[in-house]
């Protein structure tokens, strides 16, 4: 297989010509799974090729928050929200030049520089894989190589179960949080009290993020979404705004009869 990608840099072909993949065994593969990881996945029936990588470097607007109202910050959720489908796309496409199935181990990491105080780099990042026996099975709804942040352990363990992988979903909410006046914060002081306003604010920005990632997942036809995490990051916009970032795996059933092996107790001999 020749490795195509017309808008992937040039240093990345060159990267991707030496992976060992289907009518390139004598390439070498590259992983960030663990050694575990890495012989589960072999054992599961399919062959890591190689990290793919994909990066946006985002400049991230200015919207101004009511001192006293709590509100979703329309601008940076939508930023939030383009940025990481950009890095998402482009590290899709590494793993289809490479004739992949799927990507496991997927993350989404968010750094940002002194050269750029408005501007931040969003890079996904995980280890692109082929099945053995059945090229082209396990791929998405929509003929793309599957997405997913599993272990190469729960990986493993969701095929043997009769469950695939189909994408990595999310959902963010960049959201202000409204300002206690003076008067309510002063007849709090030396009380046991709910600060009303704060936890309702943070409800609705949750709710909003993982209703966002559900969507997604109905949208691949998923049963299900495994290992959802919730993250707040503040993301140096202050103190009053924070974005709640819901992200997890959709999974689909493979077959009807699911064998599902019985839990096994394991005595670590660990000091």
């Amino acid at each position: 297989m020749s490795v195509n990608g017309e808008d992937l840099p040039k240093h990345a072909l060159e990267r991707l010509q030496g992976l060992r993949r289907q009518g390139h065994p004598g390439g070498v593969f590259t992983s960030d799974l663990s050694v575990n990881e890495y012989l589960l996945v072999r054992d599961a029936g399919f062959e890591p090729i190689g990290l793919v990588v994909g990066s946006s470097i985002y400049h991230i607007g200015y919207q101004q928050g009511a001192w006293r109202q709590s509100m979703e910050m329309d601008v940076l959720t939508q930023a939030m929200y383009h940025a990481r489908e950009l890095a998402m796309s482009r590290m899709d496409e590494e793993a289809q030049a490479l004739g992949a199935d799927g990507v496991v181990g997927v993350r989404i990491e968010v750094n940002r520089y002194e050269w750029g105080a408005d501007m931040a780099e969003f890079m996904a990042i995980g280890t692109a894989v082929a099945s053995r026996e059945t090229p082209g099975k396990f791929r998405s709804n929509t003929g793309k190589p599957f997405t997913s942040d599993l272990s190469g352990q729960d990986f493993w363990t969701l095929l043997q179960a009769g469950y695939r992988p189909l994408s990595l979903v999310m959902g963010s909410c960049v959201y202000h949080v409204a300002h206690q006046g003076m008067l309510q914060a002063m007849r709090n002081v030396g009380q046991n009290v709910e600060l009303t306003n704060f936890t309702q604010a943070l409800y609705d920005a949750r709710e909003l993020a993982m209703e966002r990632m559900q969507m997604e997942a109905h949208e691949e036809k998923a049963e299900g979404i495994v290992g959802v995490r919730l993250e707040e990051k503040s993301h140096g916009w202050g103190s009053h705004v924070i974005e709640f970032f819901a992200v997890g795996t959709a999974v689909t059933p493979m077959r009807e009869d699911h064998s599902i092996a019985r839990p096994q107790m394991i005595l670590s001999l660990n000091d």
